[in-house]
């Protein structure tokens, strides 16, 4: 056989024996009889009769009598109707094998008699990570690494593909003919509820009818009445949108194509709704394109490969240019995070208010066949199924004179069409089938197959292949927690629902099981609470309480969700919150880091779980013994740095060492930063996280590892030993600080001996030299104190501390700001960000100082008093943004082969409702949060994410939700490399710099 599935030549020729032990069973499994709709075959009778006729082969069919072909076509054609598959080598199915059905046992090989492996062939969605099934996928994986010859492999559809990497079996095509039937059918429904018959009320349901020749001429008969009689006069053109270009967007332009038609461009669209009397004897149909709706942030236009590359620098207009013109709305396009939606929940208010104001109940039904909650369509709650195919959506935002949206989503649509669909799918499949039962014949083990079926390969011989080594440490996992784990995770599919898009034409939603609500303690409702709260509240099995101390912040939080509730408590006053503790099942504390060690004593008490995105401090990593004996997780250093930057690191590391290569250098930078569109300021620094952790960081000593060599920085020395240039980004330029000491990530991170081992801070330059500055004048001071006069008096009242003052006039301060700043630039960028913060007089006229903050009533050290000031003067104004910036590269070399540099990247972006800085905090809290409640987790003690229970599930749903790494691979130039000629390490010790005459200089 040729074609990109073939065997070796040499495998395909070798002699086979004329008696064989053993004949070859090729097995056809039932679906699962929980899937009720579930009709489709792998094989159809004629590709039965061909096996058993043209390759000699047994076939057995396990009984089912709601399979599309019945029992009896397929013993007609030859097979033997079986109540069990124990016989079949190769066992074919569409889904996933029902635990309880799947065969793992060996069965006599064809050529030696002795016991070989069996091949199971299914959409097994296992590749992706999917948790809910991890048990299935362990069951193909040997307890030992060194794996089983014994064990089955597991061949998934969705990885079989052509010589240009193009998916060959699947059912895209027909979800795009199903779902516009489905979305034409309860469209007319709609709009029956408004008061209007159209033609399309006898469009048939896909599954009615029993070929897909009959829907066609049925359709086809709609489209005859439309041209004679036309569409009614009350919805005006009736104009359906359609977006994407790939199998599914084909499969609706083909039964499209059945109406009378007229195709338009989006330019077309506005003058066509402004027709005193349009044409209503037509459909008019607008196949929006990417260039048709894509725009480039800075204005310029979409270039395809330009987009592939920079999905961050482009925005969709869809909502405005596109969708308020729409009667029926078709959504073929996919989506994947990190690149811009098709429309937002926000983008809805603006698209209604335009369709409203056009008339025809525009853009209020939607078939959103691409089927992904959340996703390109943000406002898609859910999936939807054969049995209730649509229902109305409206985002809680929605103003109450804009109308609700009807969504078809169902989730498997190829199903509602088996008989065509099964036709398809088995003229693809048979020769892949012909492939492994040459295999077999020959005596290939069958961990030793070639070409496109060894690459669709998921596991065989008791391992998993190379690609997908990962997902060794969920199944290690799952095993490690037993049965408990095992157990089905109770959610609904409206909110928290696993889903994922499947070449098999749907979208796999874990099993339900019986609702139970489950308690959420949040402690605080600060800055980064707002995301964490809407993570949480999607999930309607989950009842959330927000504790605060502030009755406006908790009570905003929680106004939108009906299962968050919130309680004012006094958070100094332990007793005042210790019994919500009680009552809870995970407790997340979002309370500045000294109230972490209380609540996780009141967690231990209880015995009840804790997360936290501070670092472990040693009053936390205190109760570790405690929280062992109460069996109790206490989960810190869950946020962006620390947090998201660990569970990306690990991740990537462990998949690196899982390919065989060697890690030799690891450096990794996060910063929160103004977007690059924000105006200038002093520091070009903004804040949207606490102002007093960006200054007592500064004081922060620290150790890292470059070039073989190892740099310890002293506490007070950190600002003067910055890199001046990091080149993360090709966008804007950086500069970077050490954080904290590095060479403890050796082991976390499991690197082995490296070169270079740095972790530090992003800042844009000048940042450190002008920080340096403000510590040399005092400004960082945290131990003394000082009762502020006036906010003129700050500057003084500060040098002041370091050493006796005589004089306090302008220019003994300048002689003063020379003698410790000795740089004369130094001294004038000092001098301007003194005066734009208004601490002392401006130079020139034209400069006026600005308002300023009331002064502080108690004595307060210098530090605190600065902080206070940058939270008021260097906050974000309403339309300023910030922005994240989380970099990892690490440098590993393969046996034989030249270092590769590996670059893993997340930019991103504050929003109208939350700030990035919020997000990348916030939902990393609430995703482990959810994880553990679910009893996923099962570490115990004090922890950070460095097991794979943690930091997976964080990276995959950061991903699902816009904000995932990404990742890629280069050879040459390095963030390391540019590292080591920036390295400024100052020679003169600390104390001399104390020891400066102050009272002599004033």
């Amino acid at each position: 056989m040729a074609g990109p599935w073939s065997l070796p030549k040499p495998l395909l020729s070798r002699s086979v024996p004329q008696a064989r032990a053993v004949p070859l069973v090729v097995g056809l499994r039932r679906e699962d009889p929980t899937r009720i709709w579930e009709r489709r075959s792998p094989l159809t009778p004629d590709a039965v009769r061909r096996l058993v006729s043209e390759r000699q082969v047994r076939v057995h069919v396990e009984h089912c009598d709601r399979r599309v072909f019945r029992d009896h076509e397929y013993s007609q054609a030859g097979a033997i109707i079986k109540d069990n598959l124990n016989e079949a080598h190769i066992i074919v199915g569409i889904k996933e094998t029902p635990l309880p059905e799947l065969i793992t046992t060996p069965v006599q090989d064809l050529v030696t008699g002795k016991m070989t492996a069996r091949t199971h062939l299914m959409f097994s969605h296992t590749a992706k990570g999917q948790t809910y099934n991890t048990a299935l996928l362990s069951r193909f994986i040997a307890n030992d690494l060194s794996g089983d010859p014994l064990l089955p492999r597991l061949i998934d559809y969705e990885h079989l593909t052509d010589i240009e990497g193009k998916r060959t079996v699947g059912f895209g095509w027909f979800a795009g003919v199903a779902g516009v039937l489905e979305s034409l059918s309860a469209m007319a429904h709609s709009h029956l509820e408004i008061g209007v018959a159209s033609p399309f009320i006898y469009t048939p349901r896909p599954h009615t009818l029993p070929s897909l020749e009959k829907l066609r001429a049925s359709l086809r008969e709609i489209g005859q009445r439309i041209a004679n009689e036309g569409t009614p006069k009350k919805l005006g053109p009736f104009i359906i949108g359609l977006t994407g270009t790939g199998n599914v967007t084909n499969g609706c332009l083909s039964m499209l194509a059945e109406l009378p038609i007229e195709h338009i461009s989006v330019k077309d669209l506005g003058p066509l709704v402004n027709q005193q009397a349009p044409n209503l004897r037509k459909i008019y149909l607008v196949h929006a394109k990417p260039q048709d709706y894509l725009r480039r942030v800075d204005g310029g236009e979409y270039e395809r490969q330009h987009y592939y590359e920079n999905p961050q620098l482009y925005h969709s207009t869809f909502a405005t240019t596109v969708a308020p013109y729409l009667t029926l709305f078709l959504n073929g396009v996919g989506w994947a995070p990190s690149f811009p939606r098709l429309m937002t929940s926000a983008d809805l208010i603006d698209t209604l208010t335009r369709a409203k104001a056009i008339g025809g109940a525009r853009f209020t039904n939607v078939g959103d066949i691409s089927c992904d909650p959340g996703g390109g369509l943000e406002f898609l709650p859910r999936s939807s199924t054969l049995s209730a195919p649509f229902y109305k959506t409206r985002p809680s935002a929605l103003p109450g004179y804009l109308p609700s949206i009807q969504m078809m989503a169902v989730d498997i649509l190829p199903a509602s069409i088996p008989f065509d669909a099964s036709e398809h799918f088995s003229s693809k499949l048979y020769p892949y089938l012909e492939g492994l039962i040459e295999a077999y014949r020959a005596g290939v083990a069958p961990q030793q197959l070639d070409s496109a079926l060894e690459d669709a390969t998921i596991a065989a011989g008791g391992r998993l292949k190379e690609r997908h080594r990962w997902l060794q440490d969920n199944v290690d996992k799952f095993r490690a927690e037993g049965p408990a784990a095992q157990s089905v995770t109770v959610q609904l599919p409206a909110a928290g629902v696993e889903v994922t898009a499947s070449d098999d034409g749907g979208v796999v939603v874990a099993p339900m099981g019986v609702l139970r609500k489950k308690k959420v303690l949040l402690l605080g409702s600060g800055m980064v609470a707002g995301p964490a709260v809407e993570e949480i509240a999607k999930r309607e099995d989950v009842q959330l309480l927000i504790a605060s101390n502030s009755y406006v912040e908790a009570s905003k939080l929680a106004q939108h969700y009906s299962n968050v509730a919130y309680q004012v408590v006094d958070l100094k006053e332990e007793e005042s919150w210790a019994g919500l503790v009680a009552e809870a099942d995970v407790v997340i504390s979002l309370l500045p880091v000294s109230f972490h060690a209380i609540v996780a004593q009141q967690c231990i008490k209880h015995r009840k779980h804790m997360v936290t995105a501070s670092y472990i401090t040693p009053a936390m990593q205190s109760l570790n013994k405690e929280a062992l004996k109460a069996d109790v997780l206490l989960l810190n250093e869950i946020g962006l740095d620390p947090g998201l930057d660990h569970c990306s690191a690990i991740s990537l590391v462990n998949r690196l060492k899982a390919e065989g290569k060697r890690i030799v250098s690891f450096t990794s930078f996060c910063g929160g930063l103004p977007a690059p569109d924000v105006p200038a300021v002093p520091l070009r620094y903004k804040f949207s996280w606490s102002p007093r952790g960006v200054l007592t960081a500064a004081l922060n000593g620290a150790k890292y590892k470059l070039a073989n060599d190892i740099y310890s920085i002293p506490e007070n020395r950190l600002l003067r030993s910055y890199f001046p240039s990091v080149p993360v980004s090709e966008k804007f330029k950086l500069e970077g600080l050490p954080n904290r000491d590095s060479l403890p990530y050796l082991s976390t991170y499991g690197l082995g001996n490296v070169r270079t081992l740095l972790r530090g801070t992003l800042r844009y330059p000048g940042f450190s030299t002008l920080m340096e500055s403000f510590r040399a004048i005092g400004f960082l001071e945290a131990t003394k104190t000082i009762r502020l006069e006036s906010w003129s008096s700050f500057l003084l009242q500060s040098l002041a501390l370091q050493a006796p003052m005589r004089a306090q006039d302008p220019a003994a301060v300048m002689r003063a700001l020379r003698q410790v700043i000795t740089d004369p630039e130094d001294v004038e960028i000092l001098h301007d960000a003194l005066e734009w913060l208004s601490l002392v007089p401006p130079d020139s006229v034209m400069r006026t100082t600005t308002a300023m903050p009331p002064l502080p009533a108690e004595s307060m050290a210098p530090l605190d008093i600065f902080a206070y000031l940058l939270s008021f003067k260097l906050r974000y104004a309403p339309h300023e943004r910030d922005m994240v910036v989380l970099a990892h590269e690490v440098i590993a070399r393969a046996p034989g082969r030249p270092e590769e540099v590996h670059r893993s990247t997340l930019v991103a972006y504050g929003g109208p409702k939350a700030t990035a800085m919020a997000r990348t905090v916030g939902m990393p809290v609430a995703i482990a949060a959810l994880n553990v409640l679910d009893g996923k987790v099962g570490l115990r003690g004090v922890a950070g994410p460095t097991d794979a229970s943690v930091y997976n599930a964080v990276l995959w749903g950061m991903e699902e939700a816009g904000l995932g790494m990404k990742e890629r691979v280069h050879t040459g130039r390095s963030i390391e490399g540019s590292l080591v000629p920036g390295v400024r390490i100052p020679d003169a010790p600390e104390a001399e710099e104390e020891e400066v005459e102050w009272a002599a200089v004033l």
